[in-house]
């Protein structure tokens, strides 16, 4: 046999070389198979191959060396065969064989490149040992989706043993609706190798063995391998968690849902007023407790006057809420006694006064249908916006005070003539203020999309909604209270006259005149002797306790007869029970039995006292109404 001219190649190599005949003896060994196997060369040489195998598999290895004889195959490095060498000293190591073929004048000769792998071996076993430490099911898939390692905890959690899921596609964990798209995502991310972490808000099952769906979450990584890409995948099973988290959502909207209710039942729901076109929409916030103080209110005054209230709490939660329960009752009961807005509002302060850092905006507005007046007081209320017959939108010129709680700054009333069928809006910051832009430019565009509402449609609750709309593009992101309410100025009625009169006894007499005159041409005569017996009662009263100047003013509705008599004195009317012998003092008996409903209301000019009767053909509400104002009544 030849040597020199493979000697030079063989030292060079990195490897281990070691070649023999095709009888197994070894012929030729390089410098690196010395100091891998730990023999001397001439101690290798003639020796058979079997020297380098380890003991327990020396009777199989002469097998596979003829074997391998007949077939002259190359078999490169790595061909997942698990291999060993036996050192001179007894210790056996893994390594890695490529064998190949060599024809020579002398027959067969056969190449074998011995790589000692210790180092990676051991790489992987700590790689397998952290796998196994893991806490969640780690399944590694080649590009293909081929599983091609798990860990205990995939067979704990998915319940297939590892041989079963080893080489199969990683599909087996997934459940049968997400089959057909499953394919397309692993592709996709195995184009784009991004890593992904748990939790990355991706709804995520897993499927057993037994059929069950689970939620998990998953994360992604890929590595880099000599093989090509594999990708790791960390499985946690979130069954517990999920359960916890939607025990924990249906405590949250158990309590919204009676923190709502509780505001609603505080807030309450104002009844329409008759003869006003009115429309209002609230929305709880969508963040945080949902609820706060925003609250308004629609008040029949009498006479046909109405109260329109609308007021913001600053803060949210319960508190804000039960503040504005208080302020809610306390600003209704107030305007039905009929007291100015000016004055409404210094009571109202010194309620909120009383509260530990309380703020409170509020605006309160009474109109006169018949005069088509508004005379407003606001307490440092956002702007309220009108719409006017020609579709032209402006903020009302009202004095704007201090918000209630400030204390000691006296709030002043504003009186307005407003056109009929003009639509007022009173609103609250929910709907206009946002952390990203002024106020001011929020207001303006209210008033735009209030303008184009308006005139897209006579019908308010279709205008609300399209403010909201534009307003509000995402309705369940606002994180403060929303309150829109509109209301259209109703036409003056043509059955509304009055009449003035001289504060004097004259001024009886002429007052059941005109009521008689009035009451024919309105076809109402079955109300003469009633309606005149309640007014004669008024007319004296004023006639005798009060000043010029005095006015009779009636005024017919679709279903009601409205008497009111007008003075120049503040004094509001006392009940008092008159004695036997006496004949003043009852007015107050004969409203209660007569009247349907009778109150009183501070006027600009001093006071009114008025009092209603139902049309003939309509029912007697007298049973279903209480006095409007206990503490007011003719003597």
């Amino acid at each position: 046999m030849a040597e020199e001219p493979f000697r030079a190649l063989l030292e060079a190599a990195p490897d281990a070389m070691v070649i023999v005949d095709d009888g197994g003896v070894i012929r030729l060994v390089n410098a690196q198979t010395e100091a891998l196997f730990g023999y001397p060369r001439h101690e290798l040489l003639g020796r058979p191959i079997e020297i380098l195998v380890p003991e327990r598999f020396r009777a199989q290895h002469p097998g596979h060396r003829l074997g391998y004889s007949a077939n002259q195959q190359v078999r490169p490095m790595g061909a997942s065969l698990d291999l060993y060498g036996l050192r001179r000293d007894g210790g056996e190591f893994p390594v890695e064989i490529s064998i190949s073929p060599l024809q020579t004048p002398d027959g067969l000769l056969i190449s074998a490149a011995v790589r000692d792998v210790s180092e990676r071996k051991a790489a992987e076993a700590r790689f397998r040992a952290l796998l196994e430490a893991a806490p969640d099911a780690i399944v590694i898939v080649d590009d293909t989706g081929t599983i091609q390692l798990v860990n205990a905890q995939t067979e704990a959690l998915f319940g297939y043993r590892r041989e079963e899921l080893l080489g199969q596609q990683v599909e087996i964990l997934v459940p049968q609706r997400f089959h057909p798209h499953h394919p397309a995502h692993r592709h996709g991310y195995v184009d784009n190798r991004r890593v992904r972490p748990m939790g990355a808000g991706l709804e995520l099952y897993g499927l057993r063995r037994d059929g069950v769906e689970f939620p998990v979450e998953i994360s992604l990584s890929p590595l880099d391998t000599p093989e090509g890409t594999l990708v790791s995948a960390a499985i946690r099973d979130v069954s517990e968690r999920k359960k916890a988290e939607a025990q924990l959502a249906e405590l949250y909207e158990q309590q919204r849902h009676v923190a709502l209710t509780l505001q609603r039942s505080l807030m309450g729901s104002p009844a329409p007023l008759a003869g006003m076109d009115t429309s209002s929409r609230y929305f709880p916030a969508r963040q945080g407790p949902g609820v706060g103080g925003d609250w308004f209110d629609l008040i029949a005054l009498g006479g046909g006057r109405m109260g329109v209230l609308i007021g913001d709490v600053m803060g949210r939660g319960l508190e804000a809420a039960a503040v504005m329960g208080q302020l809610r009752s306390a600003s209704h009961a107030l305007a039905k006694t009929g007291m100015p807005p000016w004055q409404l509002m210094r009571a109202l302060d010194a309620v909120v006064s009383e509260l530990p850092d309380q703020l409170v905006t509020c605006c309160y507005l009474v109109l006169d249908p018949d005069e088509s007046a508004l005379t407003v007081c606001s307490a440092g209320h956002l702007p309220v916006l009108v719409v006017d017959t020609t579709g032209q939108v402006r903020r009302l010129p009202v004095d704007v005070s201090v918000p209630l709680g400030v204390g000691d700054v006296p709030h002043q009333e504003t009186r307005i003539t407003v056109p009929p069928a003009s639509v007022l809006a009173l609103y609250t910051d929910g709907l206009v203020e946002t952390p990203t832009s002024d106020i001011e430019l929020q207001i303006d565009a209210l008033a735009i999309a209030l303008e184009k509402a308006v005139a897209d449609t006579t019908c308010l609750e279709r205008a609300a909604d399209s403010v909201l709309t534009a307003l509000l593009p995402d309705p369940q992101d606002y994180s403060d209270d929303v309150t829109l309410l509109l209301a259209r100025i109703p036409l003056s009625p043509v059955t509304a006259v009055s009449a003035p009169l001289p504060a004097q006894p004259i001024s009886v007499r002429e007052g059941r005149r005109f009521l008689r005159h009035t009451l024919q041409d309105w076809h109402c005569e079955p109300l003469t002797d009633t309606a005149c017996l309640l007014a004669s009662e008024l007319l004296s009263n004023s006639v005798r306790h009060a000043c010029d100047p005095l006015r009779l003013r009636l005024r017919r509705t679709r279903d009601e007869l409205h008497v009111e008599v007008c003075d120049g004195s503040p004094v509001l009317p006392r009940a008092r029970t008159a004695g036997l012998d006496e004949e003043s003092g009852r007015g107050l008996a004969l409203l209660d039995q007569l009247a349907s409903a009778w109150g009183t209301l501070l006027t600009e000019e001093g006071k009114a006292v008025w009092f209603s009767l139902p049309l003939p053909g309509t029912p007697d509400r007298q049973d279903e109404s209480t006095s409007e104002d206990a503490s007011g009544a003719p003597e």
